[in-house]
This record gives C-alpha cells, structure tokens and sequence, in this order.
C-alpha cells in the first residue's frame, strides 16, 4: 500500500435500409486557406486532425432535417415517408434558426438523406454517377439553398452515403468526373461486392486510382455547391457490420483528402454506431463519428425516452477519452425543443441535452423550430449550459458505477469540476456528489448551471432529489482540502485470489499490474485496510473494463452489491468510479467478487483517512 493524495437499443437498419436500398448544380465557391495538416494534442490527451483549421475547433450546434422526414408525428410527412425533406422546409428552418438560435452558436443546417431521391424514392444522379438533386424536392438545385443558408450568416450541410450507389453503377459505363479513362467499372470491385449499413451501395476498390477521384469528384462538387459540412452515412466498421466490405476506413480517408484538396473547409461527420476499435482511424480522418445507433423512435414523436435516448448514458463512457478539438463524439439528434413533439417528459428534456452538454456532443436539433415551446426554446438557449458543451474539454464520465442514480464529471482547466447528477429510474430519487469521487474533501461553492444561481457553499458533499429520469448540473469549485488517501494494490502478495483471479501487466496500471481473470467466481480480496474510525468510506475504485462490467463488491465479512462499471474504452485504459462501503476502526477487507458473470479488473482501491 501507500499513500497519496489524490438497454434496450432499437435498430434503425430495417427502418433506413427500405428508405435507401435499392437506391441519392454548378458553380464555384471561393479557395479558402490551405488545410492545417498537423495534428493537435487534445486535453484528453488523444490525438485528432481537423480536416481544415478551425474546423470542429467546438462541437458544431445546428439543426438536421432527419427527424422530422423520418418521423410519424401527425402532418410532418403529408405525402409519405421521408416527404418532409424539401427546400421550402429547409429553408423555413433555416429561418427560424437565424431568428431563434443563432444568436446562441447554433449555425449548421444539415440536409439529410434524400435530396437525391423523389417522392417514391427514385434516385437522380449527373453523367458521372454523382448524385443530383431532385427537382421535385429541391426545385433550384442545392446550390442555390446553400446560397440562401449563407445569406442568413449559417453554413449548410449535406448528406451521402459511403460506397458506389447500386443505381449510380450504370453497367459500369458512366465516366468519372475530370478522370478521363475512369468508369464505374473502375472504382469498385468487380463482384460487385456490397457496403454500408443497408448494403445499398458497391464498395469502392481504392487498389484502382479511379476509385479516389470519384470521392474527388463527388468533394468538388460539394465545395462548388458551398457546402461546409458533410454527413457520410451507413460507415463501417460500425452500422452493425462488420468485415472486409463493411471496411470503410479507406473511404474515409479518401474522403479527408479530397476535402483538402478543395481548398475548402468542409466538416465530416460519419455516421453511425462506429466501431470503437478503429477509433484513432475516426480521430485521424473526420471531425466527429456517431457513437451509437439512431435516436429517433420512427413513430409518432420525434424520439422515446426507451428508445433510444436512455442507451446513451451506457454507450457514452466507452468513447469519454477519444474527443477532443478536431473531433467529437456524436450523440445524434437533440430533440428537446417542442414536448408534444419530442415525446419527452420535461426533465428527461433537460436530462437529455445534460447528457449532451456534459459529453461535448454536437449539439444539433431536428425539431421544428417554427413550433418550439417556452421551455424547449429555454433549454436550447441556456447560455451555461451551451458553455459546458463548448468548453473545448473532456467529456464527463461517469464517477458512480452506472445503477439507476449516477454521478457524471470532469475537472476543468481552472480547477472547478462539472458536475451532473441524474436519476434514471422510473420513480423520484435522492442522488449525491461525494466531493471524495473529486479527491478533494470539506468545502466547495456550487452553481446551479440549468438555473444559474449560485447556491452557496456544501460540506463534503451535494445531495439533490430528481424526479423520474430527472437531472440537475453544477459547477463545483472547491475551497476545502485535497484529499488524502491510502492507496492499495489488488496485486500485492499480500492480498488473496480466488477462483481464476490472476495477476497481469498493465502498463496504465499504477503499479504497472493488475488482477485481471475475474470471471465465473474469481474474486481478489484486498486484505490489510486500514480505518481510523468506523463510517461509511467513499473509495475509488481504479479498474479497466473493454466492455461496461458488474462486480459484487463488500468489505469484511457484507453481503455485498453487484455494481456495473462503465466501460473505460479498451483493456489499455484505467478510470475510476467511487463506491460507499461500511469499514470498522482498525483492519478490513475489500473484496471484488465476479459471482457469476465476468468483472472487470481490478487495479487499486484508494480509502480516504477518514469517512
């Protein structure tokens, strides 16, 4: 020892794959800056390239029209699914965007999938298999609609999906755009094999030099159009598949290359559900990736609590060290602007863009902004809240294992911690913020960040009640001591396994080893803690789980409570979560019990001096 101081998920695949399988202008924008090629150290110490400078600087704030074209809410789609998507109601958005929110950062309005399509799902593309806009939709081209976006001060966005659409293929006759000798035969394999998440479209085959100057071809034609951001949809590893021809890292790639060579600074965004351990692949080539699959309920409100914004709050932790400026997590749509609409409560409204905020998500509406409510439109304008999105920071992460009553944080540059309480049962709950989850212990000033008043000054702790999936956000600025703590290594010799419990190497362990093999009864005892006085200790818990894991957890001769513990991304990564155990004055155990499952493994316990 020593010591220190210190769900359910709804799958959107058969829902989009009907809306995209079996398949999605002229003029030039001025050459902007040369991009900005060096990558940038991010607080969250991983590494992630803007494809442009000042490009994804800050989670981007805007407006998507996927909701909406894809939801059943009475009216929004009169003449048939996904009929919503048209310039009209783009541009009445972009509107009430201009007016409304704008003057709170919100900038983006991002066209979906579609603009290609017509009302029976038809698609259109130009002589060089790139896909063209549908008059019936977008009458004056998309040109003109980013024009008109920008007119507003706003920047506009558009949407592809990643492959060689089946329809684009044209027997494999059509040329490629400025490659003369290039064809559609050229840039994909010649079996014609499948990609992205609905199969929809051929993978491209990048062996052959043709296959990037359609991706060249396609970036062109965007930045002549003027648009500042690009959603590349159905990316894999992720979509839910898996393998070579759902391998779209190359895709990619290519992508930030031809961005680049525009001159323009193009935002790109991929989407959905991406595959974690090709993260730094995410992180070097886009400015932000969909971490889980979509948030709409495709029924009549925009979105349900169940399904899916709830899957959030186990999905987020995983990817809490992989965002940083250049590139964000993205948690899809934020639709708490109408109630009646949204399909929400008012504190899972607020609990939702909590999570949001405190995750440094995009934050990007598909509501209707003609139609928000007094309180939509207060949360979507609260300045401090906004802020803790925008900080620039890392994401929180959960520091309470994840049970119905969690405690999110993370410490910013000036000392102060965000922090975030949430109750996610179905009934009113006391939630607490021990300020030894912090590693610091006796006072600390609190702002109330959702009502910004100041609510003076808590002694080692913060306890709030919350109604059913409610949440409250503060900053917490300590003005007491750090907290001092004795640390103990679940690999000493000293302490006793059990079952398959084993020791292992962890080089991001504190004493460059673990006990890992936790699984099927293997449990560690950590034998030797020693307590001043009898109480209700508040002990961090230093583990590393790829995956979120349960573990009973009791000192001495307790029951014991089984705790899940958030993912921490990979089996390279230590966090920490605190837990409340009784010790007695004198010598205790701590024991880690994987019962009947698999545990994550253990690292350290660090026990505060006193209670």
């Amino acid at each position: 020892m020593r010591t220190s101081r210190g769900a359910r998920r709804r799958s959107s695949v058969a829902i989009v794959a009907a809306a995209l399988a079996g398949t999605l202008g002229a003029g030039a924008a001025p050459a902007q800056a040369a991009p900005d090629t060096q990558p940038a150290a991010t607080p969250s110490g991983v590494v992630a390239t803007a494809v442009h400078t000042g490009v994804a600087a800050r989670p981007y704030l805007g407006w998507t029209s996927w909701s909406m074209q894809s939801s059943k809410y009475p009216g929004l789609n009169p003449d048939g699914d996904y009929s919503y998507l048209t310039e009209s109601n783009v541009l009445k958005q972009a509107d009430a965007l201009a007016r409304k929110l704008k003057p709170y950062g919100y900038e983006y309005v991002n066209i979906d999938a579609g603009w290609w399509r017509d009302f029976a799902w038809k698609p259109r593309f130009d002589e060089y298999a790139r896909q063209t806009a549908e008059p019936s939709r977008f009458p004056r081209g998309m040109k003109a609609v980013a024009d008109d976006i920008h007119a507003k001060g706003l920047k506009a966005g558009i949407y592809l999906p990643v492959g060689l659409e089946k329809e684009a293929y044209a027997d494999g006759a059509a040329p490629i755009w400025n490659a003369p000798g290039c064809t559609t035969a050229d840039i994909v394999y010649p079996d014609l094999r499948t990609t992205n998440g609905w199969d929809s479209a051929y993978k491209l085959n990048f062996a052959d030099p043709c296959a990037e100057r359609y991706i060249d071809s396609q970036a062109q034609m965007f930045a002549d159009w003027g648009y500042d951001f690009l959603k590349l949809d159905g990316v894999g590893p992720g979509s839910f598949k898996s393998g070579d021809n759902y391998d779209n890292v190359a895709d990619v790639a290519a992508w930030q290359r031809a961005i680049a060579a525009t001159g323009r600074p193009i935002h790109l965004e991929l989407s959905w559900s991406l595959d974690i351990g090709h993260a730094a692949d995410w992180q070097r080539y886009s400015n932000g990736w969909r971490i889980d699959t979509d948030v709409e309920c495709y029924c009549n409100t925009l979105v349900t609590w169940e399904n899916s914004v709830d899957d959030r709050f186990d999905d987020a932790p995983a990817w809490s060290r992989k965002a940083g400026p250049g590139g964000w997590n993205d948690l899809d749509s934020l639709n708490v602007g109408n109630g009646a609409m949204d399909g929400l409560t008012k504190a899972e409204r607020q609990t939702y863009m909590t999570l949001w905020a405190i995750s440094k998500s995009p934050l990007y509406t598909g509501d209707d902004l003609t139609r928000l409510d007094e309180y939509g439109l207060s949360l979507l304008t609260n300045r401090e809240v906004i802020a803790v999105d925008q900080d620039g920071g890392r994401p929180a992460r959960p520091l309470t294992p994840a049970g119905d009553q969690q405690v999110w944080g993370t410490r910013n540059p000036d000392g102060s911690w965000t922090v975030a309480l949430f109750n996610l049962a179905d009934a009113p709950a006391a939630v607490t913020a021990n300020w030894a989850s912090l590693g610091f212990t006796g006072k600390a000033s609190v702002r109330d960040l959702w009502n910004s008043k100041n609510l003076g000054t808590y002694q080692n702790k913060l306890t709030a009640t919350l109604p059913a999936h409610g949440s409250r956000l503060f900053t917490v600025s300590p003005g007491g001591a750090e907290l001092v703590t004795t640390s103990y290594e679940a690999e000493a010799s000293t302490n006793t396994l059990s079952g398959n419990a084993s020791v292992a190497g962890c080089d991001a362990c504190s004493g460059g080893q673990k006990v890992g093999n936790l699984y099927l009864g293997g449990k560690v005892q950590i034998n030797g803690v020693t307590a001043k006085k009898a109480g209700i200790y508040t002990i961090n818990v230093a583990y590393v789980s790829g995956d979120a894991r349960s573990v009973t957890v009791y000192s001495n001769d307790g029951n014991g409570t089984s705790l899940k513990f958030p993912s921490t991304g990979d089996w390279g990564t230590v966090e920490t979560v605190s837990v409340q155990l009784a010790l007695k004055a004198g010598t205790n155990t701590v024991t880690f019990d994987s019962a009947d499952w698999y545990a994550p493994d253990i690292d350290r316990i660090d026990v505060p001096q006193t209670p």
